[in-house]
C-alpha cells in the first residue's frame, strides 16, 4: 500500500506541475505575435509538456489512485466522493489545456492573456481542496 501511495504522491506532484506551468506558458503565448520565432518556442514547450509530463502524469495518477481507492475501499467515505468530484473536474480542466494548447499549434487562439491567468487559479484551488479532503477528511 505505501508504494501505491507513494508512486500516486509522485504521479499528482508531476501532473499538478503541468498543469500549473502550461498556463504560464500560455500566457506568455498569447502576448507573442503569431508565426514569431517566441510563437514557434512556445508551441515545442507547450506539446512537450503536455505530452512528456502531462499525460504520463496524469494517467499515473489516476492508475495509482484507483488502486489505493480499491485497497482502502475508499468509495465507503463521504470525502472521496469530494476528492473524486476534484479530481473529474480537474481532469476535465486538462482536456480543455489540450483543446487551448491545439488553438495555439494551429495559430487560431482566441483567447486574451487576462483569460489565462485567471484560468491558470484553476488546478490550485482544486489542489488546495484535494488535499484538505484527503488529509483532514471534514466529513
Amino acid at each position: 500500500m505505501l508504494w501505491v501511495k507513494a508512486l500516486h504522491v509522485v504521479a499528482v506532484i508531476a501532473w499538478m506541475a503541468a498543469l500549473l506551468y502550461l498556463p504560464r506558458l500560455m500566457v506568455y503565448h498569447s502576448a507573442t505575435p503569431v508565426g514569431s520565432e517566441q510563437s514557434e518556442t512556445f508551441k515545442v514547450m507547450e506539446r512537450r509538456l503536455l505530452y512528456a509530463i502531462d499525460v504520463p502524469a496524469m494517467i499515473a495518477a489516476w492508475l495509482f489512485g484507483l488502486w489505493m481507492v480499491w485497497l482502502i475501499e475508499a468509495w465507503r467515505e463521504e470525502w472521496f466522493w469530494a476528492k473524486a468530484a476534484c479530481v473529474l473536474i480537474l481532469t476535465g480542466y486538462n482536456l480543455l489545456l489540450f483543446r487551448w494548447a491545439a488553438d495555439f499549434a494551429a495559430d487560431r487562439n482566441s483567447r486574451t492573456t487576462r483569460f489565462y491567468r485567471a484560468i491558470n487559479e484553476i488546478p490550485a484551488v482544486l489542489m488546495v481542496a484535494i488535499v484538505l479532503l484527503v488529509i483532514v477528511k471534514p466529513f
